[in-house]
């Protein structure tokens, strides 16, 4: 079952306000950037985030799973939990790189 459209709204409205959210279509499902960082991978209406020490902590209780078949385990994300879906992106935003522009190929 591949996210709904509405669900990945929810998300972004969700996490307003940490940063400029935007989402990407990825595969049927969908990355969630903000401040146009990779944060969330939101597969089968489940947000996850990779496991990281900087969330340890704060998310030692939460569930974990693999958002597709071959993927390393993330945690579950409680996106209806709004203060902990902030502070966890909070938390990450210093720890995540921004992605570097892939190069385009040219065709001979």
């Amino acid at each position: 079952m591949a996210t709904s459209l509405e669900f990945i709204l929810y998300v972004c409205e969700q996490i307003a306000g940490v940063g400029a959210v935007r989402y990407r279509k990825m595969f049927g499902e969908y990355m969630v950037y903000v401040n146009d960082k990779p944060i969330l991978l939101v597969c089968d209406n489940t947000a996850y985030v990779k496991i990281l020490d900087a969330i340890s902590e704060k998310m030692k209780d939460a569930e974990k799973g693999f958002p597709y078949q071959g993927a390393k385990e993330h945690y579950i994300l409680d996106i209806d939990n709004t203060k902990l879906s902030k502070e966890v992106i909070e938390l990450l935003l210093p720890v995540i790189p921004i992605p570097k522009p892939k190069k385009k190929k040219e065709h001979k």
